[in-house]
């Protein structure tokens, strides 16, 4: 039998050999039956071959001939001259086979028909003998008779036609997938290897499915006819141009399928550069020339100001002008006689303002100290009828409520696609490395050397593969639904929404390439290739299937499919990262991705989905601390970035509890008063601190117990930083209150509540004045657009206001409870307990009151240190200016989490590994007509649509994904939707038997059932449904599922793409397009402006055709816009929110001085300084600009009026001679109180922050308020005195007036009374006694004023000189 074989076999190589190429010869003729060398089951379609038979052609006519013309036209000579080398069978079988190609290529006419021309030339062309060459031939038995068939062949074609018959065809995309249809026809390849004659290869490889037998294509140069069998004429047809028409009237391909097609179009423009003048930096310039100027304004003043002194010495010196002069009792005094005359309107609404206010703030504080205990009981009941609306506290965690407006644009534009759309699929994501690991060379058969990474091999993919199975066999039970819930009950299910299978959930990954199938991973088989054999295996299928992903079989003899269990393609940047150059088989990570659905969160599915993705989380991290995984990865849940920022802020509270601890400890020992060890436990203020501590805590809670009353959230934010403002200013007004208490000593006959109301009513104006200017600052403030700023300053506004009433209420009758205590030497914490030591009757100045009077502000306000100050701050200014317009704005991410979070890693991973960008849906709203033929073309990127279009702009877009941020063109419904139509597919046919006649018949149903197409074909051959048929068959292409008879189905790609009211009008609609990878929130937040700038040409664009809506829109919708347009219009809602703040500390400063302008400007100008400068700082310290930063700064503008106005009314209170002398008194008094009440109670606090784990509160909340508190002290300690010292406002002339006139009286009280008064004379350096009085005390401006208008015969007291 073996030689009967061979002989066969001989005689049949020496037939084939001898046979004969002329021209009207058949080579082969009708069909045999089966290809018997492909399996059962190996062939995706029949794979019918036809007889061996060397003839004449045949003449054909009637139905042969039609179904010629039909299938082939291009070998139509007329019904009289038509002749072919085919059956009616044969064209049939072509006919099926043409039709899987034409699914995807009919979108280019061009391209189809060249594709169809060189299969009807093989099979059908009259001169088949010339052109073909049998190589092989198999008997084939039917009932009774055996037949020779042709397995195998050569086909010769020239590479002319060839090479544009690939031309033609290498562009044309797939719009659901966005990636070239070659990709699909050119096998292991890919589209990035595929070359005519890798495309021929392919369509005549049997063993991919398709090809019903094998074709050795043959490409020879046009006239080489060396090698060639005798009477061979490679084939040398014209193939047509993508950019051609065909001659059945197909119009020509469009711009996305063909670059010949595309309008010549300019680049688009660059980003505008950064700002330069002269060849350098524009704002560098800007900030030399302010400097240059200033310092140039300053000298000039200094030496108009010089020469002015040297004019008034002059006149000094002859008498015109004298320095001291003689009261009406011919007294010497230590001002210049001001006569009535003089004062200004100015000058008596000063006085008139600030006596009002001391009078009232002496009676109210009298009254609250004489009843203290009424007081803090109604107090109480107030603070707890506020804070008992904490029990409907609602604490904001979601992001999107905290960074996005409600009204914003990317809130919008959000809600409008989860409400039309499903919300974006929640996420749970591996990126898993193996780093250490050698790489291999693996010599494929039909690869040639391939490099794989050490990643890439058999055991760690097998390993991947069963994390993946036991992630996906996560199961647990849930209450709310009573039974175990599973993967399959949340999963992303694209191809079979409706009842899923744990096998059709979303799950991305490389086992997926196998089908997750150990058995297929770990098949092998023998492979033939051009007569060498080798043993194919896992690597062989892999590397197929990263160039060819939406292959349904491969060619490597392993017959796999590429597709993914659930149905659709896993595109190689999902499955692995970190390659270069589409190096996929080195690439250096694996990437495991499962899609759940998203639910609102009142839906009980999401709590399902989190109770997942916590099981989720456990196992990978149990995964993770197993010794014996091989894997080095990072992971996230879609709950991640919520679950670490409230973890964080749990472990950061013990870090703000030690942070107040130690503030309130602070506060404790530095408001008391140690004269002597035995006092110290009746003289120190522990239950003061702790009061003012309470009354601070209290005014937080009263403000959000408030906002929770009428629903306004709070959040994490608030919680952390309004404490700690209401701290600053609260702590401020304490020690200004209790030192000012400490410093005065009670008068002959003064009751111990009325000292402390007069003492209120000294310092209580200064108090009004910062706490209203900053309560002001942060209402204003809420009119931001940002929820968390709005809510922060609602919050923080009211906090401050309840704060300062609660000092003026609760804080005094505490004050008072403690005198009396102190008054009957009761210890502080043992009150049963006296001492015996009495009291000293002098006033407590404490170390810093002296130390600032005797050596900071001589030193301070020295002439050259003033200079020297002057052009530091100045410099500081001009710099901090330049880096103000160089800071960066944004948020990164990672930021939100803490040092440690596995998210931090997750983000690394991400940046570095991921090769492709978030996707990015184009939404239409209502108003456009896709129906019409219009409509379809503006939309559409085949054949005949608009070289505009939407999706031909996005495609442009594209080309230029550094400007773009686009780096994968959108899909299209409408395209796929029209190819899914035509008649030229298999995919829209109507039942003709049957119980659905006259309905859809999908594609794998029998043609003998199915004998009707939608659509007739068109005779321009642009084909465009009109409106009845489109809204016909549009519900069947959106429920059609894609498979190999029709890969255009529109389920899983566009079911939920595309939105239809009752009436069938499409009311909202998506294409999906993809971002380039972005890393930074820069990138992310320049993504969102160019994809709106694309977005509005786009809607400009549509809104021209007819019948739309003028308000038609389409806009970019990503999952990350609500988080980063913020920074799209954070500089100027900034400027906004902060000039707003600006405002009140102006227009306050100058109502309660009186209308003192320059005063008021002055503090304005300062806080500007401060201001500016912090946020210099923030650009050299990395801190980047956002609305966390923001917040901080409204706060800045707050502290900084506790820094600077306490200060500046103190200077303009002052009556001493001289600018300078009244910048020493104000730095000595007040800035002694400042200091110790805002910068050393705010820095123990922050310095304390340094060591929170969450990079939030160490960048945002220690680096930033260390740098507001240390510039505020600055400015407010160092520049402002000397400022003031240059620029500050004359003293009131009405003031000393009513001292001159005061005089007098001041001399007959003494001589009638004899009694002794206390008094501090401030003269030079030192503190003496006057001569009449027997006692010091350290005076302040407030109480000179009230002395001078209320009482006056009781409280009189000298000026103090230096």
């Amino acid at each position: 039998m073996a030689r009967v074989a061979a002989l066969i076999t001989f005689l049949t190589c020496m037939v084939l050999s001898e046979a004969q190429h002329e021209p009207g010869y058949c080579a082969f003729y009708e069909e045999c039956g089966r290809n018997p060398s492909i399996p059962v089951g190996g062939a995706l379609i029949p794979p019918k071959v036809p007889c061996l038979n060397y003839s004449l052609a045949r003449h054909l006519t009637g139905p042969h001939y039609k179904k010629l013309k039909e299938v082939c036209p291009i070998l139509d000579h007329g019904e009289n001259n038509t002749y072919a080398c085919c059956s009616i069978n044969q064209l049939k079988s072509l006919e099926m086979s043409l039709t899987l190609s034409k699914a995807v290529l009919v979108r280019c006419p061009s391209c189809a028909e060249n594709f169809a021309h060189l299969h009807c030339i093989n099979t059908c062309s009259p001169n088949q003998s010339q052109i073909v060459k049998v190589t092989k031939v198999m008997n084939i038995t039917t009932p009774g008779k055996t037949k020779e068939a042709v397995v195998g062949y050569q086909a010769f074609l020239t590479t002319t036609f060839a090479d544009a018959s690939f031309q033609s065809c290498k562009n044309v995309k797939i719009p659901a997938t966005g990636s070239f249809a070659i990709a699909t026809m050119c096998g292991r390849y890919g589209a990035k290897l595929c070359n005519p004659q890798h495309w021929y290869d392919f369509q005549g490889d049997s063993s991919n499915g398709l090809a019903p037998l094998d074709i050795d294509f043959n490409l020879v140069k046009e006239g080489d006819t060396a090698g060639l069998p005798a009477g061979v004429i490679p084939y040398n047809g014209r193939a047509l141009k993508c950019n051609e028409t065909t001659p059945s009237g197909g119009e020509v391909c469009s711009c996305q399928d063909c670059q010949e097609s595309c309008p010549k179009m300019p680049p688009p423009p660059l980003p505008p550069g950064p700002f330069r003048l002269l060849g350098t930096d524009g704002f560098l310039i800007i900030s030399i020339i302010l400097f240059c100027l200033l310092i140039f304004a300053f000298l000039f003043y200094l030496s108009v100001a010089f020469w002015m002194r040297s004019q008034k010495k002059k006149d000094a010196e002859k008498g015109k002008r004298k320095r001291k002069g003689k009261d009406q009792n011919s007294n010497d005094v230590t001002q210049p006689v001001i006569h009535p005359s003089e004062v200004t309107c100015a000058d008596r609404n000063s006085l008139a303002a600030q006596a009002f206010l001391s009078s009232e703030f002496q009676h109210w504080g009298t009254l609250m100290a004489t009843y203290p205990l009424t007081v803090l009981l109604l107090s109480a009941v107030v603070v707890a009828v506020f804070s008992a609306g904490l029990k409907s506290l609602e604490l904001t965690t979601d992001p999107v409520e905290l960074w996005s407006a409600p009204n914003s644009r990317a809130r919008q534009e959000k809600d409008f696609h989860d409400t039309y759309f499903d919300p974006f699929f929640r996420t749970n994501q591996l990126i898993l490395t193996a780093p250490g690991r050698k790489g291999h060379i693996y010599d494929s058969l039909m690869f040639g050397p391939q490099n794989f990474s050490g990643l890439i091999s058999k055991d760690l993919v097998i390993e991947l593969l069963e994390l993946q199975k036991q992630i996906q066999n996560i199961e647990f039970w849930s209450d709310d639904l009573n039974r175990t819930v599973s993967l399959k009950d949340i999963c992303f299910a694209p191809l079979n929404p409706s009842n899923p299978s744990l096998t059709d959930c979303a799950v991305n990954s490389l086992p997926q390439y196998f089908q997750n199938s150990l058995d297929n991973i770990n098949a092998k088989v023998n492979m033939t290739v051009l007569g060498q054999t080798k043993e194919v295996d896992w690597r062989d299928h892999l590397t197929y299937c990263l160039n060819s992903p939406l292959s349904f079989r491969d060619t490597t003899g392993l017959g796999l499919s590429c597709m993914a269990d659930y149905g659709a393609p896993v595109f190689p940047f999902l499955a692995v990262g970190g390659y270069e150059n589409d190096d996929f088989t080195n690439a250096k990570a694996f990437i495991l991705t499962i899609s759940l659905n998203n639910y609102a969160r009142n839906n009980t599915k999401f709590k399902l989905a989190m109770q997942w993705e916590t099981e989720f989380l456990k196992i990978v991290q149990d995964y993770q601390k197993n010794p014996a995984n091989n894997f080095t990865f990072a992971y996230m849940a879609e709950r991640s970035l919520e679950d670490e920022i409230n973890r964080t802020t749990a472990e950061d509270i013990p870090i703000f509890m030690i942070s107040y601890a130690v503030i309130f400890v602070y506060i404790a020992v530095a408001l008391g008063e140690y004269s002597s060890w035995k006092r110290i436990l009746v003289d120190s203020k522990f239950l003061v601190g702790l009061g003012g501590i309470l009354v601070v805590g209290c005014s937080v809670l009263a403000s959000m117990g408030f906002y929770s009353w009428i629903g306004i959230p709070s959040s994490l934010v608030i919680l952390q930083v309004v404490p700690f403002l209401v701290l600053a200013v609260g702590a401020d007004n304490i020690f200004i209150f209790v030192l000012e208490y400490q410093r005065d000593v009670r008068r002959p006959g003064e009751k111990r509540e009325e000292q402390i109301g007069r003492v209120l009513g000294n310092v209580a104006p200064s108090m009004l004045l910062c706490s209203l200017s900053e309560s002001v600052c942060f209402f204003l403030g809420a009119l931001s657009t940002m929820p968390a700023v709005k809510s922060f300053a609602l919050y923080a506004a009211l906090a401050v206001l309840m704060d300062f009433i609660l000092q003026m209420t609760a804080f005094v009758a505490l004050l008072s409870l403690d005198a009396r205590r102190q008054d009957n030497n009761r210890c502080e914490l043992f009150c049963c307990v006296r001492v015996s030591t009495q009291r000293p009757n002098k006033p407590n100045e404490g170390f810093l009151l002296p130390f600032m009077r005797k050596y900071y502000a001589p030193v301070l306000l020295h002439r050259y240190t003033r200079i020297i100050v002057m052009l530091v701050f100045i410099f500081m200014f001009c710099g901090s200016l330049f880096l103000m317009f160089n800071v960066t704005v944004g948020l990164d991410q990672e930021l939100a989490m803490p040092k440690g979070s596995y998210m931090l890693d997750y983000f690394q991973y991400l940046y570095k590994y991921f090769e492709v960008g978030a996707p990015v849906y184009f939404v239409t709203k209502k108003g456009f007509n896709f129906t019409s033929e219009e409509g379809m073309n503006a939309v559409c990127s085949s054949a005949g649509c608009d070289q505009f279009s939407l999706t031909q702009k996005i495609q442009y877009a594209t080309n230029y994904p550094h400007l773009s941020y686009l780096g994968i063109s959108s899909n299209s419904w409408v395209d796929d939707f029209i190819d899914w139509l035509n008649p030229g597919s298999k995919c829209c046919r109507l039942y003709t038997i049957g119980p659905n006649t006259g309905m859809f018949c999908p594609a794998n149903q029998s043609g003998f059932l199915c004998n009707r197409k939608c659509m007739a074909i068109p005779s321009d051959g642009i084909l465009r449904p009109d409106a009845e048929e489109f809204n016909r068959f549009l519900p069947d292409f959106l429920g059609n599922r894609p498979d190999l008879q029709c890969p255009k189905g529109g389920l899983g790609a566009y079911d939920k793409a595309v939105v239809r009211d009752q009436n069938g009008e499409i009311i909202a609609s998506r294409f999906m397009a993809y971002h380039t990878p972005l890393t930074n929130s820069q990138e992310f937040t320049a993504a969102l402006q160019k994809t709106r700038e694309l977005a509005h040409n786009i809607t400009m664009g549509m809104r021209n055709i007819s019948g739309t809506s003028p308000d038609f829109e389409v806009f970019p919708y990503t999952v990350t816009n609500v988080f980063y347009e913020q920074y799209l219009t954070i500089v100027p809602e900034g400027l906004f929110n902060i000039s707003l703040c600006l405002l009140p500390t102006f227009v306050v400063c100058c109502l309660l001085l009186g209308l003192d302008l320059r005063s008021g400007l002055l503090n304005l100008i300062t806080i500007i300084m401060i201001i500016v400068d912090t946020v210099g700082v923030m650009t050299l310290w990395s801190i980047d600009y956002n609305a966390v930063a923001l917040i901080n700064l409204v706060t800045a503008v707050g502290i900084s009026v506790e820094f600077v106005s306490h200060m500046t009314r103190s200077f303009a209170l002052s009556t001493k001679l001289t600018h300078v002398e009244r910048a020493k008194e104000a730095t000595a008094n007040m800035g002694s109180a400042v200091f110790a009440g805002v910068a050393m109670t705010n820095l123990p606090g922050i310095l304390v922050l340094a060591f929170a784990k969450a990079q939030l509160i160490q960048i945002f909340f220690f680096r930033l308020n260390l740098v507001i508190t240390l510039l505020g002290l600055a400015h407010g300690l160092i520049f402002l005195p000397v400022l003031l010292s240059y620029f500050g406002p004359g003293v009131n002339k009405a003031v000393l007036l009513q001292l001159q006139q005061a005089k007098p009286k001041e001399l007959e009280m003494r001589n009638n009374t004899k009694q002794v008064y206390d008094n501090l004379s401030y003269e030079g350096n030192d503190t003496k006694q006057d001569p009449d009085s027997s006692s010091t005390k350290a005076p302040t401006d407030g109480s000179r004023l009230s002395h001078m208008t209320g009482n006056q015969e009781e409280k009189e007291e000298r000026i103090d000189h230096f």
